[in-house]
């Protein structure tokens, strides 16, 4: 497994940070915890998820990813 950082803009409340969380949970082979206050999301990801899988999780529940790391 890989663990990433995913740096996030556009959640303002627990509820966005759970659609985030949520959208990413359901990649095959993700599990995501979202931290609201550090607008991130840390990700273990097995190798074969790409960042751009990540960053089109989160993009299509409505936020901005500004980086992986």
């Amino acid at each position: 497994m890989n663990t990433k950082t995913v740096r996030i803009e556009g959640m303002m409340c627990k509820h966005c940070a759970a659609r985030v969380e949520k959208a990413l949970n359901a990649l095959p082979g993700v599990t995501a915890a979202v931290d609201l206050e550090g607008r991130k999301a840390v990700v273990s990801a097995e190798p074969a998820v790409t960042d751009e899988a990540l960053k089109t999780a989160v993009t299509d529940a409505g936020y901005e990813v500004v980086g992986i790391e």
